[in-house]
């Protein structure tokens, strides 16, 4: 009896704890006064590097505007693909905020914010001389990529090119500037950004394909802040973003191009107010 009861007080207090630990992490940055967020500093206009060496683009002042409806500091810890995740699992971050493709897997080892903030696609940048007119040109061809990146896979399973992977973005593309591949694959925000971007030395790039599996990018904290008071404030806030049409300004801000995603977002979010 007395080792029922003990199992049964054991139970009860694992169960009483769930929610504690789901609250605990926005009690941890009150108290600390800091947020550390996981950022891109090669992403350009989502966050990179200014003249200055600050990080800034549009994903930064989400961010900085979670840290201030806080009313703690900012800590931005650059990020890659391949780290990200385990940098929040590990505690080293309390959220990405960091071009996260949501995927099924991805869904698996952390929690994703909905409504997702945004949406990409996949596609290369290439030069022109590479005359790519379709997927299949690729096969048997090298094409650099970032390691850690959803779509390698897949594209690797469907159009068999020799993926040659780098650490981060612009490892990749100096790769691709050094003839090393023939194309870089990436999301096509990235490459329509750099192609519009005006920068002399991607005059004779294109990104020569139609995009292929949109993904939609979300805010990712641990699982078990999810459905705590952590989650459900970012899951506000995300209603706001869309709803104010903050992030279509943000758009116009960064000179981005109008995502069709955010608008329909935007119109579906006020029709519901």
């Amino acid at each position: 009896m007395k080792r029922l009861t003990a199992l049964a007080l054991a139970l009860a207090a694992t169960l009483a704890a769930v929610p504690v630990l789901a609250q605990d992490t926005l009690a941890k940055i009150k108290e600390k006064g800091v947020l550390t967020v996981g950022v891109k500093n090669d992403y350009k206009p989502w966050g990179f590097l200014d003249p200055s060496g600050k990080i800034v683009g549009l994903e930064i002042d989400l961010a900085q505007e979670v840290a201030d409806k806080l009313g703690v500091k900012l800590e931005m810890i650059p990020v890659i693909a391949a780290n990200r995740i385990e940098f929040l699992r590990q505690g080293r971050i309390d959220l990405i905020l960091a071009t996260l493709g949501d995927t099924a897997d991805r869904r698996k080892q952390i929690g994703m914010i909905e409504p997702n903030y945004y949406a990409g696609a996949t596609n290369v940048l290439a030069p022109k001389s590479a005359g790519l007119k379709k997927w299949e040109d690729l096969k048997g061809r090298k094409v650099c990529a970032v390691q850690g990146a959803y779509y390698n896979r897949r594209v690797s399973q469907i159009y068999s090119p020799e993926l040659v992977v780098f650490p981060s973005v612009p490892d990749g593309l100096n790769a691709l500037q050094g003839n090393n591949c023939v194309a870089f694959l990436f999301d096509d925000t990235l490459i329509v950004s750099t192609l519009a971007g005006g920068d002399p030395k991607w005059a004779n790039y294109e990104m020569p394909l139609t995009s292929e599996d949109p993904q939609l990018w979300a805010v990712g904290v641990r699982l078990d802040d999810l459905d705590g008071a952590f989650g459900k404030l970012l899951k506000d806030m995300s209603v706001e973003w869309h709803k104010s049409g903050k992030l279509l300004a943000l758009e116009s801000k960064w000179g981005i191009k109008q995502s069709p995603y955010l608008i329909e977002t935007n119109k579906k979010l006020k029709g519901g107010s």
